[in-house]
């Protein structure tokens, strides 16, 4: 416990919720393993629509790579929200004080902004793009900051244990 954590978050820490999950065998494990394998799947649909954005599978209509690589992300983005949020309940003042973490949340901030901010005029285009042609360089722009913004996420998600 970091006794320089908001009240709130010491509490959190404290609480039944929090106990239970620090003392169960399994809950805190499955929770981790869960938060990784989300990560894998979100990284992998990440990944797919970023590059068809940057021009790889061009054979293929965007629209169909694009739109169900979006569903798996926004699941996969859900599991790890809730595997991350029975982590954080286990050492939530630990975590918040964590350098690292901080980082990361404002990367995922970051991240989740240049997604919402394309989204819209992205889905107006795929409508009307066919195969073999490149999509506009502000959604280039876009998936080039997604790669790496999601790769900075998981650098600092495995650091996290290190600070």
């Amino acid at each position: 416990m970091s006794p320089d954590a908001p009240a709130l978050f010491v509490a959190l820490e404290n609480s039944a919720l929090g106990a239970a999950i620090r003392q169960s065998t399994w809950i805190y494990p499955a929770a981790n393993v869960g938060h990784i394998l989300a990560l894998a799947l979100l990284a992998a649909s990440v990944a797919v629509m970023d590059l068809r954005l940057l021009g790889a599978f061009r054979e293929t209509v965007p629209a169909a790579v694009i739109v169900p690589a979006r569903r798996v992300a926004m699941l996969a983005l859900a599991l790890m929200l809730l595997t991350g949020l029975t982590l954080f309940t286990a050492e939530a003042s630990h975590m918040l004080m964590n350098p690292v973490f901080q980082i990361k949340m404002g990367l995922i901030a970051l991240a989740v902004l240049n997604a919402l901010f394309v989204q819209r005029p992205l889905s107006a285009v795929l409508t009307k793009t066919p195969a073999m042609t490149p999509l506009p360089m502000r959604f280039r722009v876009a998936a080039v900051i997604s790669l790496v913004l999601w790769f900075c996420i998981a650098a600092a998600g495995r650091l996290i244990a290190y600070f």
